[in-house]
């Protein structure tokens, strides 16, 4: 835990919070500037600013929560058609809150959030081959 993290003073109960969820591994709570009524953050208990930084058992259990509570979603009675899963994982990815948070949130037809890109992108399989080889050696 770091005094500066407001993620970290969550876990440790300085910090107000609507939980949904807390074990020894991950806490989830509702953040304060939903997408959607129901949007659910899941962090790990010990600090990581980022993926690299955080034990690789940790980030399964973080995922096994996070599904967990999309389904909790779906059932909940709010209104949920679907649900998005989305991480930023450094400044350049939106993240904004320097420990790793998974975000888990509902989605319906026609709600706020968008995700905008040029899909139109077509790389040639060479250039895909070459990335994948990249990647590979990283």
């Amino acid at each position: 835990m770091t005094e500066e993290c407001l993620f970290c003073a969550i876990v440790a109960g300085k910090e107000p919070a609507s939980v949904v969820y807390q074990d020894e591994v991950v806490t989830a709570f509702l953040t304060i500037g939903p997408v959607n009524p129901g949007h659910l953050l899941v962090i790990p208990n010990q600090h990581a600013a980022y993926l690299a930084d955080m034990d690789e058992e940790i980030g399964a259990h973080l995922f096994t929560i996070s599904t967990r509570l999309a389904r909790a979603l779906r059932q909940s009675g709010l209104r949920c058609e679907g649900v998005n899963l989305f991480l930023a994982d450094g400044e350049a990815a939106f993240q904004e809150v320097f420990h790793v948070h998974m975000h888990v949130f509902p989605r319906f037809k026609g709600d706020s959030f968008t995700l905008d890109a040029d899909w139109s992108v077509r790389p040639s399989r060479e250039e895909l081959d070459r990335i994948a080889r990249q990647i590979r050696r990283g």
